[in-house]
C-alpha cells in the first residue's frame, strides 16, 4: 500500500473545496479508478494539497493512474478557476506504508484527521471537499461528475452555438477498498474502528481548542480564499522513506531501495557503454525503454 501526496502550484489554493471541485474530483477519481481497475482505500483532498492510499499492481499501474488524475484535474480546474499555469508544484510523491496494522491505520487516522487537525472545521464530516470520511462511516456513496470534454469539442466545432457542458456530464462513483489488514473483517466492524478513530480525532481537537481558547474557523472561512491566493507561510518538512511502526522496518526498506538504486546505476553504465540489453532491476523505468515488470509468479 502507498500514500501518494502532491501540492498545488506554490501551495495556492487551486483545490479550493467548492461543491463544485468536489463532484469534479470524485468524478475523475471514479473514472480512473474504474478504468484502471485501482484499490483506493481513503484520500483527502485540502486547499492546496491531496492525500491517496492505494495498492497499485506495480509503479507503472501507479504511473498510468496519477498521469491520468493529475491531468485531468489540471484540465478542469483550469476552466473552472480560470488559471493558466501549472497545476502541480512538481511530481507526486508516493511513499510505502509498512505491511503492518499499525502503520496502515496511522495513515488512514491522518487522512481522516484533515480539516480538523488544523482548526479549519470541528467534525471531520464537516470537510466540504473531496473526503472518504462519510464514507467509511456510513457507507455515503462516493459519486461524482466526469466531464467527456472530448465530446463537447467535437460537438461545438461543428455547432454555431456552444452546448451547455452538462450534456457532456455523465455520473462516475468511487468505490473504496478495505484496508488490507483490515479486508478479514465484516463491513460493520470496519466502520465501527473508524467511527472510533473519527471520535477519537475530534475529541483530541476539542481539547487542543480548549486549552488555547480558540475554537475552529468554519466552512465559511475556508471558502472565503480566492483559489488563486496562498498561504502566508507553509510548513517546510523532508517526506520520509517510508511509513513504518519500526525502526528495522524503515531500514529494511532504505537498504532495499538502496540496492535496487545500485542495480540501476549498474545497468545504466552498461547500456552507456553499448551492451544492447542491459539487466535493468524489475519495477524500473529505464531511459526510453518500456517498464521492466516482475517476472510472474511460479
Amino acid at each position: 500500500m502507498l500514500e501518494v501526496t502532491n501540492r498545488t502550484f506554490q501551495k495556492r489554493y487551486l483545490l479550493l473545496p467548492t461543491q463544485k471541485l468536489r463532484k469534479i474530483v470524485l468524478g475523475i477519481l471514479g473514472r480512473v479508478q474504474r478504468k484502471l481497475k485501482m484499490p483506493v482505500h481513503g484520500f483527502t483532498f485540502a486547499s492546496n494539497h491531496f492525500h491517496l492510499l492505494v495498492t497499485p499492481r506495480d509503479a507503472d499501474h501507479l504511473a498510468c493512474f496519477m498521469r491520468r488524475v493529475e491531468q485531468k484535474l489540471s484540465t478542469e480546474i483550469r476552466r473552472l478557476y480560470d488559471w493558466e499555469g501549472s497545476l502541480w508544484q512538481g511530481r507526486y510523491h508516493a511513499i510505502p506504508i509498512e505491511n503492518d496494522e499499525r502503520a496502515q491505520v496511522s495513515r488512514l487516522r491522518y487522512i481522516l484527521s484533515h480539516g480538523v487537525k488544523e482548526g479549519l472545521v470541528r467534525k471531520c464530516a464537516e470537510w466540504p471537499g473531496a473526503h472518504c470520511v462519510t464514507a467509511l462511516t456510513e457507507s455515503e456513496r462516493l459519486s461524482g461528475t466526469w466531464y467527456d470534454r472530448s465530446a463537447q469539442y467535437r460537438a461545438n466545432r461543428w455547432s454555431a452555438e456552444t452546448g451547455d457542458e452538462e450534456q457532456f456530464a455523465g455520473d462516475e462513483e468511487v468505490v473504496l477498498t478495505p484496508l488490507p489488514c483490515w479486508a478479514h473483517h465484516t463491513e460493520e466492524a470496519r466502520r465501527d474502528f473508524v467511527r472510533a478513530m473519527v471520535a477519537e480525532i475530534e475529541a483530541d481537537a476539542a481539547v487542543k481548542h480548549r486549552e488555547q481558547g480558540t475554537r475552529p474557523l468554519g466552512v465559511k472561512h475556508v471558502l472565503r480564499y480566492h483559489p488563486w491566493d496562498r498561504p502566508k507561510t507553509a510548513k517546510r518538512a523532508p517526506l520520509p522513506w517510508c511509513h513504518a511502526v519500526t525502526d528495522e522496518g524503515r531500514r529494511l526498506f532504505k537498504r532495499a531501495y538502496q540496492v535496487f538504486a545500485a542495480a540501476f546505476r549498474d545497468a545504466a553504465e552498461l547500456m552507456k557503454d553499448g551492451v544492447p540489453d542491459p539487466p535493468f532491476p524489475a519495477g524500473s523505468f529505464p531511459p526510453g525503454r518500456p517498464f521492466v515488470p516482475h517476472a510472474a509468479p511460479g
